[in-house]
């Protein structure tokens, strides 16, 4: 009797493992996919999405820009910009 009782509750921890082994496999696989997916999305919108252009200002020639004028009215220095 003692023999039976022990061969059964071996053969449920046997079963109950296995089960527990297929679950985590089964949610490790579907985690998985869904990180795939995810992944796979990712990569097509930032293709899909333009580019950044980057912004550069427009120099003017050296003989159209204005050079500062700066004096003393003596009260105070003048910057003009």
């Amino acid at each position: 009797m003692q023999s039976i009782r022990s061969l059964l509750l071996t053969a449920a921890g046997i079963a109950f493992t296995l089960m527990a082994l297929v679950f985590t496999a089964s949610l490790g696989l579907a985690l998985a996919g869904i990180a795939t997916v995810l992944l796979i999305g990712s990569a097509i919108s930032a293709r899909l999405s333009p580019k950044p252009v980057r912004a550069t200002a427009n120099r003017a020639p050296r003989q159209q820009q204005r050079e500062p004028r700066i004096w003393n009215d003596g009260r105070g220095t003048i910057i003009d910009l």
